[in-house]
C-alpha cells in the first residue's frame, strides 16, 4: 500500500500544476513577440516591465551606415553583419549584470564604463562589441558583430556602439 502513495500523490500534483499540457502558450503579437526575455517576471510595476524593442531597420541601418534588415526579435542584419538588441526589466537587468560584466572582462580585448543610466559598460573585440546599459527604461543588451566596415575602422564599433546607446530610451 505504502508503495502505491507517492506514486499517486505525484500523478494528483502533476494534473493539479497542469505539467504535460501540450498547447503552448501564445506571446502576443509585436515587434519582439517570441522574445525569451523576462517572460517569467510581473509586468506590473515599476523596474519590472520589459521594454519593447527600441530600433526600427530604418534607425539602425541609419547609425550603422548600411542597410540592415529587421529579422524579427530585435535583431537586424544583412546575411552577415548582425546587431541585436535584448531588453529586459530594470529589475532583470540589474541581477545579470554583475554577471555580464564579468564575461565580457573574459571575452572581449576591453571593457569601459560608459557614464550613461544607473550602469553600464562597453566591451570591444575585433570583429563584435556589446554594450550593456540599465537605466529607468529598463536594461538594454545591444550587440553588434561582423561589420567590415566598422573593424576596418580604429575605435569604429565603439563609436557605433555610442552612438546605438545614446539612441536608447532613458
Amino acid at each position: 500500500m505504502r508503495r502505491l502513495i507517492l506514486p499517486v500523490v505525484l500523478a494528483a500534483a502533476l494534473a493539479l500544476t497542469g505539467c504535460g499540457d501540450s498547447e503552448p502558450t501564445t506571446p502576443a503579437a509585436g515587434s519582439d513577440a517570441g522574445s525569451d526575455a523576462d517572460l517569467d517576471l510581473p509586468v506590473d510595476g515599476g523596474g519590472s516591465i520589459r521594454p519593447a524593442c527600441p530600433f526600427t531597420a530604418e534607425q539602425v541601418a541609419e547609425i550603422v551606415g548600411q542597410q540592415l534588415d529587421d529579422k524579427g526579435n530585435c535583431s537586424f542584419g544583412d546575411g552577415i553583419a548582425l546587431l541585436t538588441v535584448t531588453t529586459a526589466s530594470r529589475e532583470a537587468g540589474e541581477m545579470t549584470y554583475d554577471y555580464q560584466r564579468q564575461q565580457a572582462d573574459q571575452t572581449y580585448q576591453s571593457v569601459t564604463d560608459l557614464g550613461v543610466g544607473d550602469k553600464g559598460y562597453l566591451a570591444v573585440k575585433d570583429i563584435e562589441a556589446e554594450a550593456v546599459v540599465i537605466n529607468g527604461a529598463g536594461g538594454f543588451t545591444v550587440t553588434l558583430s561582423s561589420f567590415a566596415r566598422l573593424g576596418a575602422q580604429p575605435d569604429g564599433y565603439a563609436q557605433v556602439m555610442r552612438e546605438l546607446v545614446d539612441a536608447l530610451p532613458r
